[in-house]
């Protein structure tokens, strides 16, 4: 997954809500200049809390000024006076906003989360006053309109054709009373959004699992069981152990857990999150959240807010996305059928007296995993040690592939301890970016795992890339070494493939930077870069064990590529079930949607009419804690498959070009990675594979063939 601050103008638009702070630094704040660091990295160590008030409101009224002379200057309008001028405003929001939102993301605390509430509103107040500027907007129009006869080049062309869709789609040609509304409906999503993600965070603190003895935690490693009883000292709890929980509906301690009554009770707390009443409960956010989106959807003239959101993707339309999830739905729940049929069996043959339910899925699918392929999960962890991983895995990868090389830099700033700060050099030594590793999990950081950047790459502005990857890996306790799980591994090698779009980028224009592509595009390059966390050369590279040095032995590692297409009737399930229920949300006109209390039952029908309420297989995300479709995600968490699609076809494409090659790399980059969203998403598929993408890759893949 990846986060993008985008154009300062528009950064808010995705952004969350409500409360005050103290009003802070003055003149020595270090938003109100660029930094002195390397490529503008923020300078972390001169950053305090108190700062970011202040630096919003100075970086709002800062674009104001600039927004109100490029909208109301005599000389007529251009792309250098108005497209371009508008590229290089709101530098000292941009500053701001980059910082200050993945902070909240990544280590936030009360002081982080009461200026968010405050200036949500503010910020979406503050969006609409630039969107909804008649005199701008006539500007943006009268060069729109002359556009085929300015000799523009392609780029630029590009730039004036996406603003004035930006602005369009944001209001600009509604009557003075319609945006008078629409200024309303934005600023209580702002608020709802903050709130929801809050809730969310403070949820999963508040729900961690207490146990009383550790024999109650038999299957678990002695390193998961001794943070267990770390994370219970940190909370007072002295003799306890507590599991706390990932933002996801599964928990990782399942596939463990011999305790049958504790995986139900931990399985059970984890579906319970922001639907069981309390302070958190996000049933009602969610409702209200929905149905402003619909009624904004309608006023912006389309039937409903996935109409909207998807008329700015590679799909286009809510037909194409439910073409394809009903299409992927019936081979994908068959194959999770004849997964738990499998399951049953084992558990019967054992003995077991009992149906297979949700919570035993993945206790049973490493059972059945160790049957038919002589191997656990348990085994892989000792060769994946982090740092092994990230140097000898991800790295060594974009060094064979791009030739790129890494050097760890440990006298700069970061915002805490766990980060880690790479310089990065091209393939002709010129530095290329800054890159941030951000991989443990903590209690101030959100779930799930991401990219974003802290400085986007642009000719115009002359700035380089600085950008974030993060993760939520379980820290050992102190001394012990990181052992991550092989789905962590993929994850640090699919964020880096983020990581490297943003790298690559070679734009003029800040608005086409690194991952500034269609959502359902932007997970396309980083689901390539997975494929290399199992390529032979990069595997055996990395695979080695953490205390011996031994490589990973030849029969395991067959045994993991050979796995590879295992339980995927699960993972495309509960895919397509979040998926399904995020497009029944956002398909519904104003006034269709359930209320609060009819939240449940509305997703449960959903899921039932859609042929995917499997009991066994919950969605990976319920409503209530689906924190990517609060934010760019809403209507769009389709992207992953639909941009699978492509990441097939292009392992197909390097498998048949003869896999991890210079030339191969160069040729992803050149066609693809370095071009943003500078040309129109598909054209750059094109380009780069020579045709239009076949889906038969990805049906192998997730075995969804019938075969």
């Amino acid at each position: 997954m990846t986060f993008r601050t985008g154009l300062a103008i528009t950064a808010v638009l995705a952004l969350s809500s409500s409360a005050c702070t103290d009003s802070g630094s003055g003149g020595d704040n270090p938003f109100f200049m660029e930094s002195p660091l390397l490529f503008n990295m923020p300078d972390f160590d001169r950053i305090q809390d108190n700062d970011f008030a202040p630096a919003f409101e100075r970086g709002m009224a800062e674009q104001r000024s600039e927004i109100d002379v490029i909208a109301n200057q005599t000389e007529a309008p251009t792309l250098e006076n108005t497209l371009v001028a508008l590229e290089r405003s709101g530098r000292t929001l941009q500053r701001v906003s980059a910082v200050f939102f993945n902070l909240v993301a990544a280590d936030t605390n009360e002081s982080l989360e009461a200026i968010r509430s405050e200036m949500a509103p503010k910020l979406a107040a503050h969006s609409d006053q630039t969107f909804l500027n008649s005199s701008l907007f006539e500007r943006i129009e009268s060069v729109y309109e002359e556009r085929d006869d300015l000799n523009l080049d392609p780029e630029s062309l590009r730039l004036v054709e996406r603003y004035h869709t930006d602005f369009v789609r944001a209001g600009a040609q509604l009557s003075d009373g319609d945006k008078d509304q629409l200024k309303a409906l934005n600023a209580e999503l702002a608020e709802l959004g903050t709130v929801f993600s809050q809730n969310v965070l403070n949820e999963v603190n508040d729900v961690a699992v207490i146990v009383d003895s550790r024999d109650e935690l038999a299957g678990l490693s002695d390193n998961a069981i001794a943070g267990a009883e770390q994370a219970a000292k940190e909370r007072g709890l002295e003799g306890k152990y507590v599991i706390a929980l990932l933002n996801t509906s599964g928990q990782p301690v399942l596939a463990s857990l011999e305790n049958r009554a504790l995986r139900q009770r931990i399985h059970e707390i984890s579906l319970s999150r922001g639907s069981r009443g309390g302070d958190f409960d996000n049933r009602g956010v969610l409702t209200r959240v929905v149905e402003l989106r619909a009624q904004r959807a309608q006023l912006l003239g389309y039937p409903n807010h996935a109409a909207y959101i998807l008329e700015n993707e590679t799909a286009l339309s809510t037909d194409a996305v439910n073409q394809r999830l009903a299409a992927l739905a019936p081979p994908a729940v068959a194959n999770a059928r004849r997964e738990a049929a499998d399951m049953q069996a084992l558990i019967d043959a054992q003995g077991g007296g009992f149906q297979l339910a949700a919570w035993d899925w993945a206790y049973y699918t490493e059972k059945v995993r160790k049957a038919r392929y002589d191997f656990d999960e348990s085994q892989l962890r000792p060769y994946f040690e982090i740092d092994n991983v990230l140097q000898n895995g991800v790295f060594f990868a974009a060094n064979k592939l791009y030739g790129l090389t890494f050097t760890e830099r440990r006298d700069l700033p970061v915002y805490h301890p766990d980060v880690r700060i790479f310089e990065v050099y091209d393939k002709d030594g010129e530095m290329l970016a800054i890159f941030l590793g951000d991989f443990y999990a903590r209690s101030s950081k959100r779930g799930g795992a991401w990219m974003n950047a802290y400085v986007s790459q642009s000719h115009l502005l002359g700035e380089r890339p600085v950008v974030a990857n993060h993760l939520n890996v379980p820290k050992p306790p102190e001394g012990q070494p990181t052992l991550m799980t092989f789905d962590e591994v993929t994850t640090m090698f699919h964020e880096f493939g983020h990581a490297l779009h943003g790298m690559f980028s070679d734009v003029n224009y800040p608005y086409f930077a690194g991952t500034s592509v269609p959502r359902d595009f932007v997970e396309y390059p980083s689901q390539v870069n997975e494929m290399w966390a199992v390529w032979p050369e990069v595997l055996a590279n990395y695979a080695v064990h953490h205390e011996t040095g031994e490589a990973m032995p030849t029969a395991l590692l067959d045994k993991v590529l050979a796995t590879q297409a295992f339980n995927q009737g699960f993972a495309t399930t509960e895919y397509l079930a979040a998926s399904l229920l995020d497009q029944a949300w956002h398909q519904l006109g104003p006034g269709e949607l359930p209320d609060a209390d009819g939240l449940l039952a509305f997703e449960a029908k959903a899921l039932e009419d859609a042929g995917v309420a499997l009991s066994v297989v919950p969605p990976r995300y319920r409503s209530t804690y689906f924190s990517h479709i609060m934010g760019g995600y809403s209507a769009g968490y389709y992207s992953y498959i639909w941009s699978e699609v492509l990441d097939a076809d292009t392992v197909e494409w390097f498998k048949e070009n003869g896999g991890l090659k210079r030339e191969n790399g160069d040729h992803f980059r050149a066609t693809l990675l370095s071009r943003g969203g500078s040309v129109d998403a598909m054209t750059l598929f094109r380009t780069f594979r020579g045709g239009d993408p076949d889906i038969a890759p990805l049906l192998e893949r997730r075995g969804l063939t019938g075969e």
